[in-house]
């Protein structure tokens, strides 16, 4: 079990780049095809980029053909939560990670064996382990 901590937005603001504040705490999303995870072939492990809690895996990442980056299962369910997300009149659920409560992405029943989901995760809500650039 990992120990949750909080930051209040000032803090989050001195912390995060822009467009990660908006995504990040704000809950917004990227662009499709904008982020640069969404193609990426790195292997290893894909962290929280506010917190850097280990998320997803690189086993676990496959072309969604979505535009984000998307995963069939987290490292651990107990890195990450699900919440309803009823924003723009749609019913969907959001993956935010457990840890610190930043917004990710959202996950979706409709992908790969053998769990059949698909966690649709924001490029820049991410980091990867060798990516020093965040």
């Amino acid at each position: 079990m990992t120990d949750k901590i909080s930051e209040n937005p000032e803090e989050w603001k001195e912390k995060l780049t822009p467009e990660q504040y908006e995504i990040c705490v704000n809950h917004g999303t990227e662009p499709p095809f904008s982020g640069k995870y969404n193609n990426t072939k790195l292997e290893g492990y894909f962290k929280c980029v506010c917190c850097g809690e280990e998320l997803f895996s690189s086993d676990a990442k496959f072309d969604s053909g979505s535009g984000w980056p998307s995963f069939w299962e987290p490292v651990s369910e107990d890195k990450i939560e699900c919440v309803s997300d009823t924003d723009y009149g749609m019913v969907r659920t959001e993956v935010n990670c457990k840890k610190c409560g930043s917004h990710l992405g959202h996950v979706f029943d409709d992908g790969p064996k053998p769990t059949n989901q698909r966690y649709c995760i924001n490029s820049v809500s991410l980091q990867h382990e060798k990516d020093q650039d965040g």
